[in-house]
C-alpha cells in the first residue's frame, strides 16, 4: 500500500541522574537528541524493553574488527500488519567510547540519513522546526559503560520500516583481552536474527573466546572456567583472522525470554605481540602503534589507599570498601610497599611517616585496621591528599630496585571542610605529589567526579566511577588489578627525524602488566622507513629501544587482505585514518576540559568540532540531526538521500543526538534553579484567591511541595527553613503524592518528558502535566469529589461535572468543596482548592512567553495547608505533613571565626543522614521564585529518606 505522511510521535523514559563513566583515559560522553514522531533516547539499561506489537522481521548486528578498531552496524526491520497505526521502538546498547557515524531510517523504499552537524548548527535546526509547532525532545542518561540509543516511530499499517545504526569504537586492552561487546535487544522474536562479527589482527591472535549470553551489568567473581557459547554460535579461525556467527532459532530465543533476547553478546579475545616496541601499522599516510610488552617483570610499587569515611560513607558503601580493601591486601606481593590513610575532616594514617613493606605480619595488621573503620564527619580531601604525598616514598637512585609510587584515592562526596576551592585543590595536589600518580574513584553520584577526573589528569593518572550496586567491591577490586602490576614507567615512544606529525600523545607515566598504550599520527609524504624509539624505567634499569617500520603505499583496507582470513573480511577502508580521527578528537577534549584559558578551550573546542564533521562522528561538539521534509519533497527514488533540512512550515520532524560534555553538574544544582525561570505570581499579582482577602492577608510560607523536575521541598518550622530532595522520575509514570485514608484524600500527579540541559545530557527530567484530587467521603469531607487538572482545564466531578478552562477565571463549589481558578493572562494561572477551612492545596500552571528548547509547561503542587490532615497521612508528600525532622549542626573546632556550619546531619526518628545547606531558587509561597536556603538531601540518600523505593509511590492510573 501507499504510505502518506509518517506520524511521528514521542514516547519517553525519562530518569534523573547523572553516572560518569571512565574508560581508558577519561573518556565520558553521553547524547542528546529530540523528535516529534522519532525519538533518539538513552534510557537506563535495567529498564525493560517496551512491548513490541508490530513484527519485527530481520534484527542484524554486523562488527569487523581490524587491528582492535571496531566498526558496528545495528539493522532491525518491523513490519505493521495490524490495521492501525502502531508504534515501533528501535534500541542500541552503544559502549560509552563509541562515536555514532551512521543513523539512517527506511520507509517506502525512502532512506532518511541523519546528518552531523556542528552543535550550534544542529540547535538551529532543531529550534527552526520547534518554533513551527513541532513537538522536539533531548534526552540522555547512562548506566554503567553503557549508553542506549532509542527511537521510536509510529509506522501505519501496513508498512515495513527499517533502521540502521553505525558506530565505531577502539577496544582497549584490559587484563590481558580486548572485550567486544554487542548488544542483542530487537524488541521481540525475531525468524531472521543473525549476529556477524569478524577480527583481523596482523600479529595474530593468541586465543578468542565467546562467553555465555549476559543479561545484567553487575560484576560476578564467578570463574567461567569452560563455560560454553550461546547455542547456534559458530567460530571460525586461522592464525590472525576470526569469524563469529551466531543465528538463534526462535526456540532458542524464546527459551531466553518469551520476549525475545534482551542481552549482551561478549567476545573475548588477545593478540600475539612478540616484539617489544609493538606493532605499528602505517597505510595512507597514518600510522597506529600499538605498545604492549610481554614477558617484562613487575616492578615494586609504593601504593597508598586513601579512603573516605565522612558521614555520607555510613552502611552499604564503607561495607563494600571494607569487603574491596580486604581482599587487595591480601593480594599485593611482598616486594611491595602500603600505608593508608582514611578521611573525613580529620586525616588518620595507620603507619605514621611512611610505607611499609606488605609482609605477612603487616597484612593482618592492615585488615584489623580496616575492620575498626567508622564513618563519620566531614570530607576533607585537601588534607588527605597532602598526607598521601608525605607517605610516596621516592624512587630508589642508581642501584638496588625501584617502586612505582601510586595513590589510589577514594571518596563519595565534594571537598566540606579545610580547602573546599577545586583550583586550590588541584594546585595544591600537584604540587606536593610529583611523580606520583594518582588513580581516582568516585564512589556514587555524589561524588565530585569532575575534581577528581582533574585531580587524575594533572597527577599521571586516571578516574573511574564505582557505582552504588550490589558488585561495588568487586568494581574496587577490578580497578585495582588494572594497576596492580606496574611493568614500565616514563615511557617515551618518539618517531625520529621529524617524519611524523600530529602525533597523539606518546609520553606515558606507567604502562601496566595486561593492559596497552596507543599512539597514533601522520607520516611525512615521501617517508619510506618510520623510525622508531623507545624509552622507559623498567625494575632496575632504563629500557631504550630502536626499530625502523617500512611504510606502505597501499589502501588501508590491504591491512585485511594480506592477513589471509578465509572468505575475505569486511575491513574497514582507511581504519588507520579515521583511528587517528578518534584518537585526536578525545584528545582535544580532554586538553579543553584540564585548561581553564577560554581562548585555548575555544581553540580546542574548534579543532575537534572540524575533524568530528570531517569523518562524521558524534561527539561532544557535534549534533546527529534529522530532518524530514514534506512527502512531496523526498525524492522518489530508492536511492539513499541526505535530506536537507527546510525552511518551510513543511518540516514535520525533527531529530537531535547529541553527545555530552565531559563536564559534570551535580545533580540537585543540575536543574533546580532553572527550573523555577518562569513568569508565575509574585507580590504585584492580584489577589490569588477569589474569596474574602482575609484569608490570605499576609504571604504564608507552604507546608511542602513538589514543582519543575520533580523537586520536592518541605517546611522545617522549627528552623524556619526548608528540605530539598529531587526523586528520579519516570516519563508516563503516576505518582502517589499524598493518601489519606483517615479523610478519605488521595492526590496523585502524572508525570510526561522534559528535556535535558546543554551539557548535562545525562540529567533527563519529567515534569508534572496532571494531576488529580480525590476525596471518597472521609472524615470531614462532604462527599466524593474528583477533580483533574490539566494543563487546559480543571474538570469537577461529583453529582454532576463541571469544566474550568486555565485561560479563564472561574470557580465552582460541590459538597463543601470550593475549586478556584484564577488566570491573569495566558503566563498566570493558579487552581486554589479547599476540601476543608484547614485543607488547601494551590496548583500552578507553568507557562512561558518564549519557551527555549528546556522550557515546557507544567504544573506544580503545593499544599498550603495542611493542618487538617491525619498523622497517617503517606505519600512522597503526604508522609512529611506531621513529621517530626530536625537538624543537628555539624561544627568544625578549627573554625574559630564560628561561621555558620553549612554541613548537618537531618534527624527523623531512626533516620539520620547527612545534609548540606545550599542557596536554591525557592517557590515556596504565592510569591516570585526567590533564592533561599534548604537543606539538600544528597541524591543517594533519597531514598532511605523516603523509606521506600521509588516504585512504591507508583500506581497504575490517575
Amino acid at each position: 500500500m501507499t504510505m502518506g505522511k509518517v506520524d511521528l510521535k514521542i514516547r519517553c523514559i525519562l530518569f534523573f541522574i547523572i553516572i560518569s563513566v571512565q574508560r581508558g583515559f577519561s573518556e565520558e560522553f553521553g547524547a542528546r537528541q529530540g523528535a516529534k514522531g522519532i525519538l533518539l533516547q538513552r534510557v537506563r539499561r535495567q529498564s525493560k524493553a517496551a512491548k513490541s506489537v508490530l513484527k519485527v522481521t530481520d534484527y542484524h548486528v554486523r562488527c569487523s574488527v581490524v587491528s582492535r578498531y571496531a566498526h558496528t552496524t545495528i539493522q532491525s526491520s518491523v513490519w505493521n500488519q495490524l490495521p492501525v497505526t502502531k508504534e515501533a521502538a528501535f534500541e542500541v546498547d552503544l559502549p560509552s567510547a563509541a562515536f555514532i557515524s551512521n543513523f539512517t531510517i527506511t520507509s517506502n523504499d525512502k532512506v532518511y540519513v541523519a546528518q552531523v552537524k556542528e552543535r550550534s548548527v544542529a540547535r538551529k535546526m532543531y529550534d527552526a522546526a520547534k518554533k513551527q509547532g513541532k513537538t522536539a525532545g533531548l534526552v540522555a542518561t547512562k548506566e554503567r559503560e553503557i549508553e542506549k540509543f532509542r527511537v521510536a516511530v509510529s509506522v501505519p499499517s501496513g508498512t515495513r520500516m527499517s533502521f540502521s545504526l553505525s558506530y565505531e569504537e577502539l577496544l582497549p586492552r584490559r587484563l590481558g583481552r580486548y572485550e567486544l561487546t554487542l548488544g542483542l535487544r530487537p524488541g521481540g522474536l525475531v525468524t531472521n536474527l543473525t549476529l556477524d562479527v569478524s577480527i583481523a589482527e596482523r600479529t595474530g591472535l593468541s586465543f578468542i573466546k565467546v562467553l555465555p549470553l549476559k543479561t545484567s551489568r553487575l560484576l560476578s567473581n564467578t570463574v567461567t572456567g569452560e563455560s560454553e557459547a550461546p547455542a547456534s554460535t559458530q567460530v571460525q579461525q586461522n592464525p590472525r583472522c576470526a569469524r563469529v556467527h551466531y543465528s538463534p532459532s526462535l526456540q532458542q530465543q524464546s527459551s531466553a525470554s518469551s520476549k525475545g533476547l534482551n542481552a549482551d553478546y561478549i567476545i573475548q579475545y588477545d593478540v600475539e605481540l612478540s616484539d617489544l616496541i609493538g606493532d605499528i601499522q602505517v597505510f595512507d599516510g597514518y600510522f597506529v602503534h600499538y605498545f604492549a610488552p610481554r614477558g617484562l617483570p613487575v616492578v615494586p610499587k609504593d601504593v597508598i589507599f586513601v579512603i573516605d569515611v565522612s558521614g555520607s560513607m555510613i552502611g552499604t558503601k564503607i561495607k563494600q570498601t571494607k569487603q574491596a580493601m580486604s581482599t587487595i591486601l591480601g593480594d599485593l606481593r611482598e616486594e611491595d610497599h602500603f600505608n593508608i590513610i582514611t578521611f573525613s575532616d580529620k586525616v588518620h594514617t595507620w603507619r605514621k611517616g611512611r610505607t611499609v613493606r606488605a609482609t605477612r605480619i603487616n597484612i593482618r595488621d592492615a585488615k584489623d585496621f580496616v575492620k575498626r573503620i567508622i564513618a563519620e564527619g566531614w570530607t576533607n580531601i585537601n588534607a588527605a591528599l597532602l598526607s598521601a604525598a608525605q607517605l610516596v616514598n621516592p624512587p630508589s637512585s642508581s642501584g638496588g630496585t625501584r617502586r612505582v609510587p601510586l595513590v589510589i584515592f577514594l571518596t563519595d562526596g565534594e571537598a566540606t571542610i579545610g580547602v573546599t576551592s577545586g583550583d586550590f585543590i588541584l594546585s595544591n595536589a600537584k604540587s606536593a605529589l610529583g611523580a606520583t600518580s594518582l588513580f581516582g574513584l568516585a564512589f556514587g553520584d555524589d561524588a565530585d567526579f569532575p575534581l577528581l577526573r582533574r585531580l587524575a589528569l594533572d597527577n599521571r593518572g586516571v578516574a573511574r566511577m564505582v557505582y552504588e550496586d550490589a558488585d561495588a567491591a568487586l568494581q574496587l577490586k577490578g580497578f585495582y588489578d588494572e594497576v596492580a602490576s606496574p611493568l614500565l614507567s616514563d615511557i617515551q615512544l618518539t618517531y625520529m627525524d621529524d617524519q611524523a606529525f600530529d602525533v597523539t600523545r606518546s609520553l606515558f607515566p606507567n604502562y601496566f602488566q595486561g593492559s596497552e598504550l596507543v599512539v597514533t599520527g601522520k607520516v611525512k609524504p615521501g617517508v619510506r622507513d618510520l623510525k622508531v624509539s623507545l624509552t622507559a624505567s623498567g625494575s632496575k634499569q632504563k629500557v631504550k629501544v630502536e626499530n625502523e617500520v617500512f611504510v606502505s603505499n597501499g589502501e588501508g583496507n590491504r591491512t585485511v587482505l594480506s592477513m589471509g582470513c578465509p572468505g575475505g573480511m569486511d575491513g574497514i577502508p582507511s581504519f588507520v585514518r579515521r583511528l587517528w580521527a578518534y584518537f585526536t578528537i578525545k584528545e582535544l577534549l580532554l586538553a579543553k576540559l584540564n585548561t581553564t584559558d577560554p581562548n585555548i578551550q575555544k581553540l580546542l573546542g574548534e579543532k575537534a568540532t572540524n575533524l568530528s564533521l570531517k569523518y562524521n562522528f558524534v561527539t561532544p561538539v557535534t549534533s546527529l540531526v534529522i530532518v524530514k521534509p514534506d512527502a512531496d519533497e523526498i525524492p522518489t527514488s530508492a536511492s539513499t538521500t541526505t535530506v536537507r533540512p527546510t525552511t518551510t512550515t513543511d518540516v514535520s520532524t525533527s531529530i537531535q543526538l547529541q553527545r555530552k560534555d565531559m563536564e559534570v553538574v551535580k545533580d540537585y544544582d543540575a536543574t533546580y534553579d532553572n527550573d523555577l525561570d518562569y513568569d508565575s505570581w509574585d507580590e504585584s499579582a492580584s489577589n490569588p484567591w477569589p474569596a474574602p482577602a482575609s484569608r490570605l492577608s499576609s504571604v504564608r510560607v507552604f507546608s511542602s511541595s513538589v514543582d519543575g523536575d520533580p523537586h520536592f521541598v518541605v517546611q522545617l518550622p522549627k528552623l524556619k527553613q526548608n528540605l530539598c530532595f529531587t526523586v528520579d522520575g519516570r516519563a508516563n509514570d503516576v505518582l502517589r503524592l499524598l493518601k489519606d485514608s483517615e479523610r478519605g484524600i488521595t492526590v496523585d500527579g502524572h508525570l510526561m518528558w522534559a528535556p535535558s540541559k546543554q551539557d548535562v545530557e545525562d540529567r533527563s527530567r519529567t515534569y508534572f502535566d496532571q494531576i488529580t484530587i480525590s476525596t471518597r467521603g472521609g472524615t470531614g469531607v462532604l462527599g466524593a469529589i474528583m477533580i483533574t487538572l490539566s494543563l487546559d482545564a480543571v474538570v469537577v466531578e461529583g453529582e454532576g461535572r463541571d469544566t474550568l478552562h486555565t485561560n479563564q477565571e472561574g470557580s465552582v463549589t460541590r459538597q463543601g468543596v470550593m475549586v478556584s481558578m484564577e488566570s491573569r493572562d495566558d503566563f498566570h494561572q493558579s487552581c486554589w482548592i479547599e476540601l476543608t477551612k484547614d485543607i488547601r492545596f494551590l496548583v500552578l500552571f507553568h507557562h512561558y512567553r518564549h519557551p527555549s528548547y528546556l522550557q515546557m509547561a507544567h504544573l506544580g503542587f503545593y499544599i498550603t495547608d495542611g493542618q487538617g490532615l491525619s498523622l497517617s497521612t503517606k505519600g512522597l508528600l503526604g508522609q512529611f505533613q506531621h513529621a517530626d525532622m530536625r537538624v543537628t549542626l555539624m561544627k568544625d573546632p578549627r573554625d574559630t571565626l564560628r561561621r555558620p556550619s553549612k554541613e548537618g546531619v537531618l534527624r527523623w526518628g531512626v533516620i539520620h543522614m547527612p545534609v548540606t545547606l545550599q542557596d536554591k531558587t525557592l517557590k515556596d509561597t504565592v510569591r516570585k521564585g526567590h533564592l533561599g536556603s534548604c537543606w539538600v538531601v544528597p541524591k543517594a540518600q533519597v531514598e532511605r529518606l523516603l523509606g521506600h523505593p521509588y516504585q512504591s509511590y507508583v500506581v497504575d492510573h490517575l
